[in-house]
């Protein structure tokens, strides 16, 4: 058998009619016809099937069970299949974490450059922060109040999965007794519970001292010896606080220490480097007080909170009396329209009050007073909207809720301290605000902008960056910012992305399916996508192609056209050869290409309806 073509036989997969195709490899190959011909029924569900089922199969019983096993397709058999790599339009990501920079794997590399070459700030405005000394951290220790109780802890593991029973043998043959695991004190000779799968922190209690006149030495020796055992860290820990120090970077003005960097502190998806109130979202979703109360000509106690009114229109029991006392502490009347009432007391309903008020409850003739704390409006709701188990509260309580970027990092995912890393006096977040055209003009720049140190350390990181830019630009994705979530990209964009990567990741002998990536792009950008699938074809794959569009079929080294019609009348070979070859055939396609067939431009257009009176 011929390695040159790969050759299906007898395909019956949906509405295909027991065709067979010889289809030339490492060649750029389009498949067009009719919606419904069976384009995709010969591409996807019979080639790509059977190479990628064939591909698992290769692979032992354990790496099996982790993957999806696919069926067999109707058909006799394939030659000439290699690994098959399908790149369509449902393959994009709803992970509401990702963004484009993590899906083409330049937000990786992002995070390794600003964790090796990024300069720490001071978050208060005091310049560069460099390394402590442990006189410093000591100084640190010796200026808190006489009578102090003081713990100094080394931590040994942070943040990692395990179980960690050698590290607290090592402990015990220190001569360490206690230990901090997960914010609880344990002696290091309890069966302390740790779940292997889990992140723990283990932190070393390596003396307990009261703070006084002549305990220098002592507490001298102590954060010397947490800082060997801590590998550059320890935690002072005192009313119930903890400080983490490190040998690695602080403010002399106001104090503030950063831990060596690491990537994972520019990580949004890491409890390192992710926004604590957001958790690295970048978003909040939080009750709104327009869709709480959206007519504020209404009075206060009486319908202008709509969670707070039943179906029928009758405000729920307890709420008219409890906004009376809010009105009653804060001097006004709760029966006033919304837009009446004064902005603090407004303040006060929506997020609370720190004293307690005066609640009066009538029970017939009888009344009861009593004390109660209000938290307001907005968290009365969040708390209900948290404590329930009903599918229907949620979703009653959701048509009140909107999406808003987060208040803390103003959208930008990250803790402050990450933020204050900067490289040419740039934070990540601006690199990734950045559309893919500006970053790649931004790196092309960077390098006449380091220090000979800093572009020792970054050259090769800056390297794939760029790469990996430029990949973006030639498929026409150059107006992407790397912020952009990837669920709110369009088909075609997240299969240009997923083709750019895969691209970057260079595999030779590979077979590409591709499902009309041209969908949604500009035709001035055309040019630029069958360029690069050009580029896949020419690194030694093979490239098929399900295409409507012109210019990249007349590009293609092979045409196939199915049909002659769409569903139970398709699914036969019509036409296939050389774009030379195809266009001489009498197959649909082929005669409105060379023009033999056109849709004529009607002479008369149809007048538009008149608008219909509102």
């Amino acid at each position: 058998m011929s390695q040159d073509k790969i050759v299906v036989v007898g395909a019956r997969e949906n509405n295909l009619k027991n065709i067979t195709v010889e289809i030339p490899r490492d060649k750029l190959v389009v498949i067009t016809g009719l919606s419904g011909s069976g384009k995709s029924s010969l591409a996807f569900d019979t080639i790509y099937a059977e190479g990628q089922r064939r591909y698992v199969e290769s692979l032992s019983a354990y790496a099996r069970q982790f993957l999806g096993q696919m069926d067999k397709p109707d058909v006799d058999h394939i030659d000439g299949l290699s690994p098959a790599i399908s790149i369509d339009q449902k393959s994009s990501s709803k992970n509401p974490r990702s963004t484009v920079g993590t899906v083409t794997e330049i937000y990786d590399y992002l995070r390794l450059l600003y964790a090796r070459v990024g300069i720490p700030y001071c978050p208060n405005g005091h310049g560069p922060i460099e390394r402590q000394s442990t006189d410093q951290i000591v100084d640190a220790a010796k200026n808190l109040p006489d009578g102090t109780k003081l713990q100094i802890l080394a931590p040994v593991v942070r943040g990692r999965k395990g179980e960690y029973k050698s590290v607290l043998q090592d402990v015990n043959k220190a001569g360490y007794v206690r230990v901090r695991v997960d914010g609880e004190m344990y002696e290091v000779t309890d069966d302390i519970p740790m779940d292997r799968y889990k992140q723990h922190t283990i932190e070393v209690v390596v003396d307990r001292i009261v703070v006084k006149e002549g305990m220098e030495r002592r507490l001298t020796d102590s954060i010397e010896a947490a800082l060997k055992m801590g590998s550059g860290l320890v935690t002072l820990s005192y009313d119930e606080k903890d400080f983490l120090f490190s040998e690695s970077y602080s403010c002399p003005e106001c104090g503030f220490s950063m831990t060596e960097l690491e990537p994972r502190m520019f990580s949004f998806n890491s409890p390192y480097g992710a926004c604590p109130d957001c958790s690295g979202l970048g978003t909040k979703t939080e009750f709104d007080i327009d869709l709480v109360c959206p007519d504020r000509s209404k009075p206060l106690r009486e319908g202008a909170i709509v969670p707070f009114v039943y179906k029928s229109g009758e405000v729920k029991d307890w709420w008219p009396e409890m906004l009376d006392a809010v009105g009653r502490a804060c001097g006004f009347d709760s029966k006033l329209p919304v837009n009446q009432v004064p902005a603090e007391g407004l303040d006060a309903v929506w997020h609370g009050l720190k004293e307690p008020i005066s609640v009066v409850m009538k029970y017939g003739k009888s009344e009861r007073t009593f004390k109660s704390q209000w938290d307001g409006v907005l968290a009365s709701l969040r708390k209900r909207y948290d404590n329930t188990e009903s599918e229907w509260v949620k979703n009653d309580l959701e048509q009140y809720m909107s999406t808003k970027p987060c208040p803390s990092c103003q959208g930008k995912r990250l803790k402050p301290e990450c933020l204050n890393v900067k490289i040419v006096d740039k934070d990540i977040s601006y690199i990734t605000n950045l559309a893919v055209d500006d970053a790649l003009a931004f790196f092309k720049g960077l390098e006449k902008r380091l220090t000979k140190r800093q572009q020792a350390i970054g050259e090769r990181v800056i390297k794939e960056i760029l790469e990996r830019l430029a990949f973006l630009e030639n498929v026409g994705l150059g107006y992407l910012t790397l912020d952009r979530s990837a669920r709110t990209l369009a088909g075609g964009e997240a299969q240009r992305i997923r083709l750019a990567t895969q691209i970057g990741s260079g595999l030779m002998g590979c077979l590409y399916i591709l499902d009309e990536p041209s969908i949604g792009l500009h035709q001035r950008d055309n040019r630029k996508l069958i360029d690069t699938l050009t580029r896949l074809r020419n690194l030694g794959n093979t490239v098929l192609v399900v295409e409507h569009d012109e210019e990249t079929m007349l590009a293609a080294d092979h045409l196939i056209e199915l049909g002659p019609g769409a569903g139970e009348h398709g699914g036969y070979i019509v036409a296939q050869g050389t774009p030379a070859e195809f266009l001489k055939s009498d197959c649909t396609t082929a005669r409105y290409l060379t023009g033999r067939d056109q849709i004529e431009i009607p002479k008369e257009r149809r007048k538009p309806a008149s608008p219909v009176p509102v």
